[in-house]
């Protein structure tokens, strides 16, 4: 197996990080690393473990042992509220939009983790209609009323707006039109290139995965293959991805 050491650069450090569902043991002594400023993904086929690994670090659910590092600072007994006030935005697999409110009252919901919360945060920056410009033609319309592709762009943009160091995706294109997924990839690429956010990405898209400079390979809860993306090989993209 190829590794990737911590580095003092890394935003997220987790160390030997053991899961249970019960008595399912779903995470095994996970050891993965992201550096400050790069996207990172999480690879491999359903069922493995990636989302609970992504609910794990943002504190919807409990390590059972092992450690989770965030800029130097233990995560291990903070709630999901104080993560995110740390500064870890998280976009689940369902996006979460809320579909009875406007798409401005969605977002605005993301600022809720700043210092003062909603009553002293009220300015939605214009960078999340450079990246997204069908969300400002479409702030009074009900967020329940998007394509599934404009809610997953509303669910970053909201995530965005927290103000986050650190942005965890989990499957950002999936079940998306092709035409707002390369959209969606450019946006991503540009929050890192532009923000200096880091991100971890779970994706089974081989040109998504591709935008990464590092990967990490999850096989039955644990990390079977890891290392540059430019170094991954044809047996692992024909075992852990969708090309």
């Amino acid at each position: 197996m190829n590794s990737t050491t911590a580095s003092p650069q890394s935003i997220l450090n987790v160390s030997d990080l053991n899961v249970y569902y019960g008595e399912s043991h779903i995470l095994r002594n996970v050891d993965l690393h992201i550096p400050v400023g790069e996207m990172v993904c999480l690879i491999g086929r359903n069922g493995v473990g990636k989302t609970t690994f992504l609910k794990t670090i943002i504190g919807l659910l409990n390590q059972s042992s092992g450690s989770i590092d965030y800029s130097g600072t233990s995560l291990m007994s903070q709630p999901p509220y104080q993560r995110a006030r740390h500064g870890i935005g998280y976009v689940s697999q369902g996006r979460d939009i809320i579909p009875r409110i406007t798409v401005k009252e969605n977002l605005l919901l993301g600022m809720e983790s700043l210092p003062g919360g909603l009553a002293k945060n009220r300015h939605i920056d214009p960078i999340v209609f450079e990246l997204f410009p069908i969300l400002e033609q479409f702030l009074n319309r009900r967020g329940g009323d998007l394509s599934g592709g404009q809610q997953q762009q509303l669910a970053i943009a909201r995530a965005l707006l927290g103000k986050p160091k650190l942005l965890l995706l989990d499957e950002p294109t999936e079940g998306i039109q092709p035409s707002i997924i390369l959209d969606i990839e450019n946006a991503v690429e540009r929050i890192v290139r532009e923000t200096g956010i880091s991100v971890l990405l779970v994706e089974q898209h081989l040109h998504f995965v591709k935008k990464s400079s590092f990967y990490y390979a999850m096989q039955r809860g644990g990390i079977v293959s890891s290392g540059p993306t430019g170094s991954l090989s044809d047996a692992v993209i024909d075992e852990f991805l969708t090309v």
